[in-house]
């Protein structure tokens, strides 16, 4: 994708979903990225979000700046029409990624979309068979390869310093913050997010898939919804909940109910926001209609035969993740703790016992463990340990030569994807689940065009 269009001058976007995701990549460019981008429509159901990025223009470019135009869902077909613009960034809910990565492709507009790629299988053909036949090119955005400590695994693994990896445990906390937010808003429902494997997971599949530059090949999944929703509250005897969380007169102490009002972006994207859809966005996450799981257990299969157990878990005391990998040289481990714990009150002196970082020891055979530092960002450790500003230069710049290969491509996209789909398969029918079964594309010369068929 290239950073600048034909005859020099910044590439024009259209950014479709106006909700807090696409916020990231507005800023960028409206800031710095505004010598290569700049954002020239908007497409979204939402008037008030549209206009919560109309004024990010105007503060960014003047008060008389010219604002982007403004398209509803059913108008996407006359945006690339009138419009014509050089990329379109999809940020909208992930059960709609697939009608404007389509369309956007067929219209041959390069596409930046938002993981996950889409949130079934009907639905990734469907841009697999697009993105075939279009010149234009898909990028998918997995920031989490870019934070230096998921880097310097990589190098690790690249350099060779525990051998060729065998094997790979994967474990996922969410806390009673980060994690409960999922079931609040529409992600609860699988059909419009495919639950947390396809949602959340996408990003911890890439990374192994990265990590080990391996394609997965066989997935097994268990899991269920153990601790959020109405039957389980009941079954604790948590008693009557309201609906949601402004009708609560005690959520102060409520640590799972959400003050939008509060917060002064999710006051002015979603609460003020609501006359124009409908849309809810703090429902009680032990409300009834959940239907994704908060505990998933996954087992996958890579080709070269190395093997990954991956555990998920939705309502922890504290957020992170642990991988470790072991090899025939020896053995890896991460440790990242991004949230220490979740307080009731400021006297909570967790912190002491888990403290918020990074730590990576590398242990090789007949040798002593010793812990591998970890550079810092160049860019700050906000943004997904200091991983977004570098995205958004391959993202918006062109990928430069990254001996690491952290660009993501449409291939990652559908090989993160499926291991998440393949996952939901089996939940489903209780069996593995043969991800070339999906039929999706996982290498890159499954994306040629297909030849026509002969009578």
């Amino acid at each position: 994708m290239n950073a600048t269009i034909p005859g020099g001058g910044p590439r024009r976007y259209a950014v479709v979903g106006t909700g807090s995701r696409a916020q990231m990549y507005v800023d960028a460019l409206l800031t710095t990225h505004a010598d290569v981008g700049a954002p020239v429509a908007w497409c979204d159901v939402n008037a008030t979000r549209m206009s919560y990025y109309d004024e990010r223009v105007r503060a960014a470019n003047g008060p008389d700046a010219p604002l982007p135009r403004r398209y509803g869902p059913d108008d996407f077909g006359a945006l690339l029409e009138e419009v014509r613009p050089d990329g379109v960034i999809v940020t909208s809910p992930d059960w709609t990624h697939d009608r404007y990565v389509v369309a956007a492709l067929e219209h041959g507009s390069d596409v930046v979309v938002e993981k996950p790629l889409t949130v079934d299988v009907d639905k990734a053909r469907a841009i697999a068979d697009a993105a075939r036949e279009s010149p234009a090119g898909l990028v998918m955005t997995f920031n989490y390869r870019y934070s230096p400590r998921n880097s310097t695994v990589k190098q690790l693994i690249l350099d060779g310093a525990i051998g060729d990896v065998t094997s790979v445990h994967f474990e996922w906390v969410l806390d009673t913050s980060h994690g409960a937010d999922y079931f609040r808003r529409w992600h609860r429902e699988k059909d419009r997010s495919g639950g947390l494997l396809v949602h959340k997971a996408t990003h911890h599949f890439d990374l192994v898939n990265w990590w080990l530059d391996d394609v997965p090949a066989t997935v097994f999944a268990l899991g269920g919804l153990r601790f959020y929703g109405a039957e389980n509250a009941k079954a604790r005897g948590l008693g009557d909940r309201p609906v949601r969380s402004r009708d609560d007169a005690g959520r102060a102490a409520d640590p799972f109910a959400l003050d939008l009002a509060a917060d002064d972006t999710l006051r002015r994207l979603y609460l003020e926001a609501e006359a124009d859809d409908g849309y809810v966005r703090d429902q009680d996450v032990f409300g009834e209609g959940i239907t994704i799981e908060d505990n998933l257990n996954v087992l996958v299969g890579y080709e070269r035969g190395a093997s990954l157990s991956y555990t998920l878990n939705a309502h922890s005391p504290w957020e992170g993740y642990r991988v470790a990998f072991n090899g025939t040289a020896g053995r890896l481990e991460i440790e990242v703790v991004e949230s220490a714990h979740k307080a009731r009150d400021a006297g909570d002196d967790a912190e002491r016992v888990r403290r918020k970082g990074t730590r990576i020891v590398l242990q090789r055979h007949w040798e002593p463990a010793v812990e591998v530092p970890v550079p810092d960002s160049p860019h700050g450790a906000h943004g997904h340990g200091g991983g977004d500003r570098l995205l958004l230069d391959d993202v918006f710049r062109g990928p430069g030569d990254d001996p690491l290969g952290r660009p993501a491509g449409t291939v990652d996209g559908f090989r993160s994807v499926a291991v998440g789909l393949a996952g939901n398969e089996s939940l489903a029918t209780g069996g593995p689940v043969a991800v070339a079964s999906l039929g999706l594309p996982l290498r890159t010369d499954e994306l040629r065009p297909r030849p026509a068929s002969t009578p």
